[in-house]
């Protein structure tokens, strides 16, 4: 049974709960941030510090927690659990109010630590189908606990075949996906999105990664300029980097992996085992 931290104690996951009167069940008032560990080690944790903080600041949500203290929790729950690769949550809610409605400055913490369920091997190898709905996500910038447009979205896509959707807003252009942002490349040339949508750690790894090797352009992608391109692919946290072939009945170039998505797949690879063994040594 995972062991997850609790507004100041550590519990086993059965056991975690929050009083009926926190926002983040009256009112869905709350942010998140997600991440995952290689060789045991959170990767890039101090960027999803960086990004919980400013979802907090954008949606008005106290929070009086520095880094180094979350950081030192993180930790201390990962230790609780053993070893092995997790997944790592760490969520941060309204609290109780009195009037179920007005923030009283005291928010929750959680810190949920599950085992790292890998996605399927064929995704990577073979590529994966999307599907596009029309929607955009409120305040876009922050990572809330508002998953209610995800969720719908992603049920449409699952009806469809596909395993993740991606947002196409009225302007015909596609932003990101519920849990995912978009890359395309198009002859040689690397493009993805950047306004309008949350910028994801691993799309962040993914452009440092494709700087020294690629031509990089940061700009608007519309759904027929995806439908029409030579290569696609989609990153997260909990997905890597998976190449996608078909967009809703459409296929992507030829319908197969394309070299420069493998290329950047393998670079990513390196990347983070070169990052987390080098960690795990300062650690210990």
């Amino acid at each position: 049974m995972p062991i997850f931290y609790v507004n100041g104690a550590f519990v086993d996951a059965a056991q975690a709960t929050l009083p009926v009167s926190d926002l983040s069940i009256l009112r869905g008032y709350g942010a998140f941030d997600y991440l995952r560990t290689y060789n045991g080690v959170p990767f890039r944790l101090h960027l999803n510090l960086e990004r919980l903080r400013r979802s907090c600041d954008l949606i008005g949500l106290d929070y009086p927690w520095s880094d180094n203290e979350l950081h030192d929790l993180i930790m201390e729950t990962l230790a609780h659990n053993g070893g092995g690769e997790f997944n790592i949550r760490i969520v941060i809610t309204g609290g109780s109010s009195p009037d179920n409605i007005t923030p009283q400055n005291m928010p929750s913490l959680l810190i949920m630590v599950t085992p790292l369920k890998l996605n399927p091997a064929e995704w990577y190898s073979q590529g994966a189908k999307v599907a596009t709905v029309q929607m955009e996500r409120f305040i876009p910038g922050a990572k809330t606990i508002n998953y209610i447009p995800a969720i719908l979205a992603q049920r449409e896509a699952k009806a469809q075949g596909g395993i993740e959707a991606l947002y196409v807003d009225n302007q015909g252009n596609v932003r990101e996906g519920t849990t995912t942002n978009l890359f395309i490349f198009q002859n040689g040339t690397l493009i993805t999105p950047e306004e309008d949508l949350l910028p994801g750690i691993t799309r962040r790894v993914v452009l440092e990664l494709a700087d020294d090797v690629y031509p990089v352009v940061v700009r608007p992608i519309a759904l027929n300029e995806l439908y029409q391109a030579d290569e696609a692919f989609i990153t997260a946290s909990n997905k890597l980097i998976v190449p996608i072939v078909q967009v809703n009945d459409r296929s992507i170039s030829t319908g197969s992996v394309g070299k420069h998505t493998r290329h950047l797949m393998t670079l990513f690879k390196e990347l983070t085992d070169r990052e987390t063994q080098r960690e795990t040594v300062v650690l210990q």
